[in-house]
C-alpha cells in the first residue's frame, strides 16, 4: 500500500522538478559568495567544486556520507535524511523524491538536482573492470584564454611572459569509480616554455584517484586536497565563512578529493588514502611532498611562505619552488549511528629554517623552526534536529585552538546556529584554515550566534551577531583588539518573482594612518535585488551601497542590471550592466558576474564608471560548447588604471574571454 501511495504522490508533484538551465546552482553560489568581500579563495575555490559536481553528478542511490559531504550546501541533517530516506525505500526511482524529504527546503532540492543524478541498479553491479572503465568512460577537455585589449606596464618592459592567460583542463571518469586528469594554467605576464616554464605551463596539477575498490573508500594519488575535523590540523578546502556556516548549522567534513585547481597555493602532493577498517571504523593516512614558494632572508632561512604564486617578474621567479614541504598525517574515524568521534596527528617539516621577521608585532608569535607537529581530537553528537560537534587541538607551539557549534532546528522553519571558538596566540600549525574573523587560525576568540528561517520557497531569514577578539597585535593594530560583524538577510519568493534585501554592519579597531592609535572602522554594506526567472529568461535588478567612516566619511554605490535568455536549450546569452560611483577604495562594491567555467568573476568597483559584460553560451553539439565574453570598465575619473607594473595607460579596458569544451 506504501508503494502505490508513493507513487501517486510522486506522480502529482513530478512536474514541479523541472529540468535545470546550465549553470542555475550560480544563483546560489553569488548569494554565497557576496558576503565574503576579503576571501577570494574560497569563492574560486566553492565555485570549482559546484562545476566539478555538475560535470561529474553523484548517483544518490549509491552516494556514501563523504560523497554528499562534496555537495557544498547540504546541511548534516539533510544528508543524514537522504540517506535515511534511500535505506528505508531502497532507493530512488526519480529525483521529484527528494520533495518527500522534509529537512529539504525547496532551494537546496532545485539546486541538488544540477549535481546528482538516480539510478537504481548501480548499486547492484559488481566493480567494473578495466575493460569497462576504458571503453565506457568519459573524456572532458576544456580550454580557457582571456584576450586584454589593452597594455600593462608591465607587458612593454617588466614581465617575462606576454599578456595572455589560458588554461588546459582535461578529465576521464567513470562513473562513481575511477577520475584521472590534469591542469594546465598560465597567468598574465608569466612565460610559456621559457625561463623556468620550460615544460609549457607555470602551474600543473595532475591526479588520478580510485573509489569504492573493496575496503578502499578512495584513493588519490598526485595532487590533492584533504580536511579533517573543522579544520584546526589540516585543511586545503575553502573556508565559507559566516553566511554559508549558518545555512549549513556549521557542517564538518572528513574527506580527500583529487586538486584540479588553477590555484597553485593549497594543495598536496603524493598519495591519499582512506580505509574502512572496521564497519564503524575508517583510517585515512596522507603521504606530501611538494615545492613551495618563498621569500628568503640574506641567511637563506624562509621569511615568508607565500601562496599569491604569481612567476611574472624575475624577482617573483626566484621566488618559486625554492623550499620544498614533507606531510605525513593520519586521521581514525569513528562512526556509530548519532556519535563520530576523530582524532588527527601530522607532522610537517620544510627543507629551509623557517624565519619570520619578529621585528613586526603581529608576526612575534608566528611558527618558527623547520619541524611541525599538531594532533587534535575532533566529536558530534546527532539526534533529530539537535547537533553538538567541535574540536580541539594542539601543537609544537604548546598552545591550545578549539571549536565548537551547537546547532538547534526549533521546528520546521526556524534553525538557531551558535559557534564558540578559542585560538591561543601562541598555537599554529602551517595547514590550519578554519572558521576566523581574522582570517587565521591563531590569535583569536570569539562567538557567533545566527538564526536561519525559512517558510518554504516563499521566505527566507537569516542573521547573525559574531563578536571577536585578539588578545595580542595583528596586522594593522599594534594591540589587543576585537571586531563586531553583524548581518541580516531577507528573501521573498512568490512565483517568478524574488525580492532580497542584506544589510551588513562591520566594527573592527584598527591602527590609525600613519600612527599608533587604535580606532573603529565602520563599514556599513546595504544590497537590494528585484529577480525575476521562468524557463528562459532571468532577469535581476541589484542596488549596492556602501559606507565606511575610515580614512573619511565615504559613500559608494552600484545600480546594475543583470540579464540571461536561453532562447533554446543549446543558446544561453548573458549580460551585465552597472554603473558605480564610489568616494574611494574603503567604499569599493563586489559583484558577482558570470563567466567561464572554473573561472572566477567577482570584480571590485571603485571610483565613477560604467561596466558592461556580454557573455554568449552555445552546445554546437551533444560533444562541443563554446563560450565567448565580452567585458569592458570605463572610468570617468582617472587617465590610467592601477599602478605600478599593472598599470593601464588608459582610461578604460576591456577584455574577451574564450572558451571550449569538447565532452565524448
Amino acid at each position: 500500500m506504501k508503494e502505490y501511495l508513493l507513487a501517486l504522490i510522486l506522480l502529482l508533484i513530478a512536474p514541479t522538478l523541472k529540468a535545470q538551465q546550465p549553470h542555475d546552482w550560480e544563483k546560489f553560489y553569488d548569494e554565497l559568495a557576496s558576503q565574503q568581500d576579503d576571501n577570494n579563495d574560497s569563492r574560486e575555490e566553492i565555485f570549482e567544486i559546484l562545476s566539478e559536481l555538475e560535470e561529474n553528478p553523484i548517483n544518490l542511490n549509491t552516494a556514501t556520507k563523504e560523497d554528499l559531504e562534496r555537495i557544498p550546501f547540504l546541511t548534516a541533517e539533510q544528508i543524514e535524511d537522504i540517506q535515511a530516506y534511500i535505506y528505508r525505500y531502497h532507493g530512488m526511482h526519480t529525483l521529484s523524491e527528494l520533495m518527500l524529504i522534509e529537512s529539504l527546503d525547496a532551494t537546496r532540492r532545485n539546486l541538488l538536482a544540477n549535481f546528482v543524478y538516480v539510478k537504481i541498479d548501480e548499486s547492484l553491479r559488481p566493480y567494473p573492470s578495466l575493460h569497462q572503465i576504458a571503453t565506457q568512460g568519459t573524456h572532458t577537455l576544456i580550454g580557457t584564454g582571456r584576450i586584454p585589449f589593452y597594455d600593462r606596464q608591465g607587458d612593454r618592459n617588466g614581465y617575462l611572459g606576454y599578456k595572455y592567460s589560458h588554461t588546459l583542463r582535461y578529465n576521464f571518469h567513470y562513473r562513481d569509480y575511477f577520475q584521472l586528469g590534469f591542469v594546465g594554467s598560465q597567468d598574465a605576464g608569466e612565460p610559456f616554455f621559457a625561463q623556468r616554464n620550460a615544460i609549457g605551463y607555470d602551474h600543473y596539477s595532475f591526479y588520478a584517484e580510485i573509489r569504492r575498490l573493496k575496503v578502499i573508500e578512495n584513493l588519490v594519488v598526485g595532487r590533492y586536497k584533504a580536511n579533517f575535523g573543522y579544520g584546526l590540523v589540516i585543511s586545503s578546502y575553502f573556508n565559507l565563512g559566516k553566511t554559508a556556516a549558518l545555512s549549513l548549522l556549521g557542517r564538518q567534513s572528513n574527506t580527500i578529493r583529487p586538486y584540479a585547481s588553477r590555484s597553485q597555493a593549497k594543495y598536496l602532493q603524493g598519495a591519499a588514502a582512506t580505509i574502512r577498517i572496521a564497519p564503524n571504523l575508517k583510517l585515512s593516512t596522507l603521504l606530501s611532498h611538494r615545492p613551495v614558494d618563498a621569500t628568503l632572508n640574506p641567511d637563506g632561512t624562509i621569511k615568508t611562505l607565500l601562496k599569491t604564486n604569481y612567476h611574472r617578474t624575475p624577482k617573483e621567479m626566484e621566488r618559486k619552488n625554492n623550499a620544498t614541504q614533507t606531510l605525513l598525517a593520519t586521521n581514525l574515524n569513528f562512526q556509530h549511528n548519532a556519535l563520530h568521534i576523530g582524532t588527527t596527528a601530522l607532522f610537517t617539516r620544510l627543507s629551509r629554517q623557517l624565519s619570520p621577521d619578529i621585528s613586526k608585532a603581529y608576526l612575534r608569535n608566528n611558527p618558527t623552526g623547520n619541524n611541525f607537529w599538531n594532533v587534535s581530537l575532533d566529536y558530534s553528537i546527532s539526534r533529530p534536529h539537535l547537533s553538538i560537534a567541535g574540536e580541539t587541538a594542539t601543537g609544537k607551539s604548546g598552545g591550545i585552538a578549539t571549536i565548537n557549534k551547537l546547532s538547534w532546528r526549533t521546528t520546521e522553519t526556524l534553525s538557531l546556529l551558535a559557534i564558540q571558538r578559542y585560538y591561543a596566540y601562541k598555537y599554529s600549525s602551517l595547514l590550519a584554515e578554519s572558521f576566523s574573523a581574522g582570517g587565521h587560525t591563531q590569535n583569536e576568540s570569539g562567538l557567533l550566534i545566527g538564526a536561519n528561517y525559512n517558510l518554504g520557497s516563499i521566505l527566507t531569514i537569516l542573521f547573525y551577531t559574531d563578536y571577536a577578539y585578539f588578545s595580542h597585535p595583528r596586522f594593522r593594530a599594534h594591540t589587543a583588539s576585537h571586531a563586531w560583524d553583524n548581518m541580516l538577510s531577507i528573501a521573498c519568493t512568490i512565483k517568478h518573482i524574488t525580492i532580497s534585501a542584506r544589510y551588513r554592519l562591520k566594527i573592527e579597531e584598527k591602527d590609525a594612518p600613519k600612527t599608533k592609535i587604535l580606532t573603529q572602522e565602520t563599514t556599513q554594506r546595504t544590497r537590494l535585488s528585484l529577480a525575476y526567472s521562468n524557463i528562459h529568461w532571468q532577469t535581476q535588478t541589484q542596488f549596492n551601497l556602501t559606507h565606511c567612516n575610515r580614512p573619511t566619511p565615504s559613500l559608494g554605490y552600484m545600480i546594475s542590471q543583470a540579464i540571461v535568455w536561453h532562447p533554446t536549450d543549446a543558446i544561453s546569452l548573458n549580460t551585465l550592466l552597472g554603473y558605480f560611483h564610489t568616494d574611494n577604495f574603503a567604499t569599493r562594491i563586489y559583484i558577482y558576474e558570470r563567466g567561464p567555467r572554473y573561472t572566477l568573476n567577482f570584480p571590485s568597483f571603485f571610483g565613477k564608471g560604467f561596466h558592461y559584460a556580454f557573455m554568449c553560451t552555445a552546445n554546437l553539439t551533444k560533444h562541443l560548447m563554446l563560450l565567448l565574453k565580452l567585458s569592458t570598465t570605463k572610468y570617468f575619473d582617472r587617465s590610467h588604471i592601477s599602478s605600478g607594473l599593472q598599470q593601464i595607460d588608459h582610461s578604460s579596458k576591456i577584455d574577451l574571454d574564450l572558451q571550449f569544451r569538447y565532452k565524448f
